[in-house]
Parts: structure tokens; C-alpha cells; sequence
């Protein structure tokens, strides 16, 4: 015959009653406390984002819009004027120092390529250190830039370092050619003909379109014949 008896809950058992009254004796007991909190974060978030529309934002706008005359100087190769300005609109140095981030990372590129260009190579590692883009493409321009700033300070092994960063970070594009060219001379210049060999293989290989793979055989010749 069926038992028919109850069960009742083990000590182990949760006892779902008891919970649930447990959970609104504390809502009664600290409803007010539990409000409190929840609007505090909603002012929060209602702040931050009036913050992010009416301050972040704007200043953002005007940072990008106080960059355009740099920047077109820079385009121009007016590296001169990109960097401190025509007297009337800010330079990208003037930009940097006000505004920051704000007017985007490639500043930091531009500052640090006109810096290059002017020949004053500190002041371009500097500024090439400091662009943190997600571009592939300009991330690799910034690294053999930084190599070619190094080769002006006639430090030539960090130049093969950012070389070879420039090639990893630009994936397989063309312009890695250019960048395993300038390795491949900077290698020779060190005596270091092996390695020299293994950049300019690479660009008869990998990107034999490319205008650095034009001549290259000359330059595999001279490298083999100069061990």
C-alpha cells in the first residue's frame, strides 16, 4: 500500500518558504537603502553620459577641428608649419599640448614623421612612441619611421628592431618590401651579410611585384660576394 505521508524537507533540503519570507523581510528592511543605491547608480550613468554629449564630445570636435590646418600642411610636406602652426591656426604640437588623445592618434604619427623629416630625430622617436592607432597599415609606417629616425642617430641595431616590427605589424602588404629592403641595408652596413641575404630573399620571394624587387638581384649578387 502507498505511503501516503508527507514528506518532509532533510536539513539539507532548502525550504522554499522560509526564502522567500527571508528575502521580503530584507526588501522591507532595506527597501529604502536598495532604492537609494539603484538611483545613485542611474544618476551616475545619466552623468556620464551628459559628460560623454555635452563636454567630452564637443571638446573632441574642436580638438579635430583645431588639427585640420596641421594637417594640411602636413599633407602639403609644410612639416614646419604642421608642427608649430602659421600663426594663425595651431600647429600639431600646439594641438598635442591642449587637447591630447582627443584629436585622435594619428597627431602623434604627423608630429612625429614632421620631426623625422626635419631631421630631429629625438623629438621623432618621441612622438612615433607615442601614436597607439589600431590602423595596420600606419602602425607599420610608424615603426619604420622610428627605424629610419634611429639610422639618423647612427643607432643601427634598434633600427633593424623597429624594421622588423614594421614588417610583423604590416602583415603581408606590399609595403613590407620596403621595410625588408631597409633592413637588408642596415644589415650590410653592419657587416652582417647573412642577414642582409635572408631580408632580400624575402622580397624576391614574397613580393617580387614589388618596386624594391626590381633590382634586387643586384643586391643578392653584391651581399654573396661580399661574405
Amino acid at each position: 500500500m502507498a505511503n501516503n505521508k508527507k514528506l518532509q524537507p532533510t536539513e539539507n533540503e532548502p525550504n522554499v518558504g522560509q526564502t522567500v519570507s527571508s528575502i521580503e523581510t530584507y526588501l522591507k528592511e532595506n527597501g529604502n537603502k536598495i532604492s537609494y543605491v539603484i538611483i545613485a547608480i542611474l544618476v551616475i550613468v545619466a552623468a556620464c553620459l551628459l559628460f560623454n554629449k555635452y563636454v567630452t564630445a564637443p571638446k573632441q570636435q574642436e580638438a579635430l577641428g583645431q588639427a585640420f590646418t596641421a594637417e594640411q600642411y602636413f599633407a602639403q610636406g609644410d612639416f614646419e608649419k604642421a608642427l608649430n602652426g602659421d600663426g594663425n591656426a595651431l600647429g600639431l604640437l600646439d594641438v598635442i599640448d591642449e587637447y591630447g588623445k582627443k584629436a585622435g592618434a594619428i597627431v602623434y604619427f604627423e608630429a612625429g614623421v614632421s620631426e623625422l623629416q626635419l631631421k630631429n630625430y629625438n623629438e621623432a622617436i618621441y612622438y612615433l612612441n607615442k601614436y597607439k592607432g589600431k590602423d595596420n597599415i600606419i602602425s607599420g609606417r610608424a615603426q619604420c619611421c622610428l627605424g629610419d629616425a634611429y639610422v639618423g642617430l647612427v643607432d643601427l641595431n634598434k633600427a633593424i628592431t623597429c624594421y622588423d616590427k614594421a614588417v610583423k605589424v604590416n602583415g603581408n602588404n606590399v609595403l613590407s618590401a620596403q621595410y625588408l629592403f631597409k633592413a637588408g641595408l642596415v644589415s650590410e652596413e653592419l657587416g652582417l651579410y647573412d642577414k642582409a641575404l635572408a631580408y632580400y630573399d624575402q622580397i624576391q620571394v614574397k613580393y617580387p611585384q614589388s618596386p624594391e624587387a626590381v633590382d634586387i638581384d643586384k643586391y643578392i649578387y653584391r651581399v654573396k660576394n661580399s661574405k
